[in-house]
């Protein structure tokens, strides 16, 4: 399940004030059903904190599904060139992307280490929050 395949098609945009999120949440609803039924998901979502990341292995762990971390590292060169060949080859299928937007993502980006990696024990959510599934409502809006 991929955001990236419906925000265009719904939105005509990649972000559309906040609907990512929105959209983002109704996804790992429906994931969690379907991990419920005894079915397998891959989410292609960026998850690019720490934080997303642990909330997701953690409302899997939740259903009684297990969750692997697939993290494919990729340099800035091989990253602009890929970006450049899907504006070419799907223009109406991805957004545009500028140096400025490439460089400043790749500074938000938070590496996941070899204990998430490794699928270890899941910390608590930051301070303030009281479980992972409070967490996650608030940093995906639409999620029950």
């Amino acid at each position: 399940m991929t955001p990236d395949e419906w925000m265009i098609p719904l939105f005509g945009e990649p972000e559309a004030d906040g609907k990512r999120d929105v959209l983002e949440g109704r996804l790992l609803s429906l994931a969690l059903e379907t991990l419920r039924l005894g079915t397998d998901v891959t989410l292609d979502f960026g998850c690019w904190s720490r934080d997303e990341r642990s909330a997701v292995r953690w409302l899997a762990e939740s259903v009684g599904a297990s969750c692997v971390l697939v993290y494919v590292p990729v340099d800035l060169e091989t990253q602009r060139a890929r970006i450049a060949h899907r504006r070419s080859a799907a223009p109406d299928q991805t957004f545009p992307m500028s140096e400025a937007d490439l460089l400043r993502w790749r500074t938000l980006f938070e590496e996941p280490d070899a204990a998430e990696l490794g699928g270890q024990e899941i910390g608590s959510p930051p301070p303030g929050w009281p479980g992972w599934p409070e967490w996650a409502a608030d940093r995906w809006p639409s999620f029950t």
